[in-house]
C-alpha cells in the first residue's frame, strides 16, 4: 500500500519521476547507496520525530546525524524518535521506507542543508525496497518543505 500512496503522489503532482525498484533491500543508508549505486550521502533519510505533541518529518543527508541541541533549539521542544509501531501509523510507510512523499497523515516536512550537497537524492518511496531519484530543491517544493540546519556531518568511520 505504501509503494501506491507513494506513485499516486507522483502520478499527481510530478508525473515525470518514477518509483524504482530494488530486488535488495535498501532499509539503511548502506544498503541504499548499494542498492541504487550512489554514495551515503546522497541518501535522504526521513526522521520521524515527535516534539511535544505533534510529530514532524526531517529528511536529510545519509551521512548526517540530528544534532538534537539544534533540533530542540529550533523547534522549542526535546525531539523524540517514532516507535516502530508508531511510524508505520502515522506516516503509512514502514520502517526504512519512511518517506515525505504519499503519507497517511499529512505531517510538517523540514529539509535539513546537509542535502544541498547534491544535485540528486535518493529517498525511500514507502517501503525498503524502492526510491526515487530526485534534486533537494524539488523534493522541497513538492513537500512543502521548509529547510532547516539540525544536524551535523558524521565523522567517518575508522
Amino acid at each position: 500500500m505504501s509503494v501506491e500512496s507513494v506513485r499516486a503522489f507522483f502520478a499527481e503532482r510530478a508525473p515525470d519521476i518514477t518509483v524504482i525498484l530494488s530486488p535488495q533491500s535498501s532499509a539503511t543508508v548502506p544498503l541504499a547507496a548499494e542498492a541504487y549505486g550512489v554514495e551515503p550521502g546522497r541518501i535522504a533519510k526521513t526522521l520521524s520525530l515527535r516534539l511535544g505533541d505533534r510529530v514532524v518529518l526531517i529528511v536529510t543527508s545519509g551521512t548526517t546525524r540530528m544534532d538534537n541541541k539544534k533540533v530542540k533549539a529550533l523547534f522549542k521542544g526535546k525531539p523524540k524518535m517514532l516507535g516502530l509501531e508508531e511510524v508505520a501509523e502515522i506516516t503509512g510507510h514502514e520502517v526504512g521506507g519512511v518517506c515525505p512523499f504519499g503519507l497517511k497523515t499529512p505531517l510538517p516536512v523540514y529539509c535539513d542543508v546537509s542535502l544541498k550537497a547534491f544535485d540528486v537524492v535518493v529517498p525511500a518511496a514507502g517501503s525498503t525496497h524502492s526510491a526515487v531519484k530526485i534534486t533537494p530543491q524539488r523534493m522541497a517544493e513538492l513537500t512543502s518543505a521548509e529547510w532547516v540546519d539540525v544536524c551535523e556531518v558524521k565523522p567517518p568511520q575508522a
